[in-house]
């Protein structure tokens, strides 16, 4: 979902009472309509068996979620970014498969999602399934295999469904991914795989704000890929600090799950019952309940939307609180409307948008590799990335507001290094950085811009 998140030098508790004070968040202007969600689009969550990892039984698989038909002869493989999984994409391959008829979007699960105890959401009260500790934790003393899922796992792995998608060749693929998932989808285009390039069996590349070679730059946050780095942080992997927990600084909770249970919460509740006096908002930390009632949709908003401080990796441009009512609603007035928020968030419950246990050795490996050329640390790592400069297949770069420029600047870079015949590229800088994955289809440029790649290619 987001590269790393950033934290904010913003008192939460005092920019919720803004917020609820009167100060709203402005309409955005509107696009006209080009796009409608595709009704009755064939949707399926399916297994696909890969390499033996060393974890707890069933793990050794991956999951993809199908959007549209089976028939089709184009499939669109995305890979989401950091904490993220397939749910990320479930509403944009719908606004795509609508749009460019012969068409699959395959949104990829890694293996860690098989970790996760989700079974709560399969209840009448998740909540206190969840937040009275009834649910399975992984415990990082316990989980040394974790310790090894890196990059080389991951793409693995990936080549699996790559495979898979195109169907004895029958298909061609089309490889993407958001955020460090775009990162992964340029690692496996250079990747070795036993002598023959990760590109070799792809048709294009689609990258949604990310990539290579810098392409994070823009956000202020430098990548920790020296010599001096990498060894610290894997002796601190050898030691026990097998997950990543960045995502504990938005101050749900210490536990490497911790923020993502109470996100898929927030959406569970607000798909449900929206308009309802939030459930979960008495149990939140005191610096970020809101002080005065809300709904269930409104503490969704809370929690996403960049009215309240949150940074942009991690925030869309949604709405803002209802000004008056004994129970403050939500008002939609962006371009990502808290219900299609709540939908994904929601999940069924798999597949979900939130990855529980983001293993740091991913972390290590995403970070070395976006030098995106073959170095002696690259090899220590076993990362195989040798065949960058011979990347020939067409490029799709999209961009936000999340990296200032630095997506598009990377990126052609990487095609002036290349033999990459074409690309194409496009910004919205009235996005943050997960608005793409939910925007409102007609208001969502990628949306609009996407289609006309695919359907392009020759």
């Amino acid at each position: 979902m987001t590269k790393r998140f950033m934290t904010t030098g913003l008192s939460r508790r005092s920019v919720l009472a803004a917020a609820l004070g009167g100060i709203a968040v402005p309409a955005l202007a509107t696009r006209p309509a080009t796009a409608a969600l595709a009704v009755g689009t064939a949707e399926s969550y399916v297994p696909i068996a890969v390499g033996a990892g060393g974890g707890p039984a069933g793990s050794d698989r991956v999951h993809v979620l199908k959007v549209g038909p089976d028939t089709a002869h184009t499939v669109l493989v995305l890979v989401p970014g950091m904490f993220g999984a397939a749910n990320d994409f479930r509403l944009l391959a719908r606004d795509l498969v609508a749009q460019v008829p012969g068409v699959q979007v395959w949104a990829f699960d890694r293996r860690e999602e098989s970790l996760a105890d989700r079974t709560g959401f399969t209840t009448t009260d998740p909540a206190a399934y969840y937040l009275d500790g009834h649910y399975r934790s992984l415990d990082p003393a316990t989980s040394a295999f974790a310790g090894h899922w890196g990059l080389a796992r991951t793409l693995c792995d990936l080549r699996a469904v790559v495979l898979a998608a195109a169907g004895g060749g029958r298909r061609r693929v089309v490889l993407g991914g958001h955020s460090w998932g775009a990162t992964t989808a340029m690692a496996y285009a250079a990747w070795d795989f036993d002598g023959s390039p990760g590109y070799d069996q792809l048709s294009a590349l689609v990258l949604m704000d990310g990539g290579v070679r810098g392409a994070f730059a823009g956000n202020g946050e430098p990548v920790e890929d020296s010599p001096e780095q990498v060894r610290e942080r894997l002796a601190a992997i050898d030691g026990g600090a097998v997950f990543d927990l960045s995502l504990s600084a938005v101050g749900l909770g210490s536990r490497a799950e911790s923020t993502q249970i109470w996100y898929q919460l927030a959406g569970w509740y607000a798909h449900r019952d929206p308009d309802g006096p939030s459930v979960l908002q008495p149990r939140m930390p005191d610096a970020l309940r809101p002080p005065v009632p809300v709904t269930n949709a409104a503490l969704l908003g809370v929690l996403v939307d960049s009215g309240f401080g949150w940074p942009n990796d991690i925030s869309v441009h949604s709405g803002h609180l209802a000004v008056s009512g004994d129970v403050r609603g939500w008002v939609d007035t962006g371009i990502t409307p808290i219900s299609r928020v709540a939908t994904a968030y929601a999940g069924g419950p798999e597949p979900a948008v939130w990855e529980w246990y983001w293993p740091a050795r991913l972390s290590v490996d995403l970070d070395v590799a976006d030098a995106y050329t073959d170095t002696d640390l690259t090899r220590s790592l076993g990362l195989r990335l040798f065949h960058s400069g011979g990347l020939d297949v067409p490029l799709f770069v999209f961009q936000t507001s999340y990296a200032q420029g630095t997506i598009e600047s990377a990126a052609r870079e990487v095609v002036a290094s290349s033999r990459i015949p074409y690309a194409a590229y496009e910004t919205d800088n009235g996005m943050n950085h997960l608005d793409p994955l939910f925007a409102a289809p007609e208001r969502n440029t990628l949306t609009t811009s996407l289609p006309s790649f695919i359907t392009g290619l020759r």
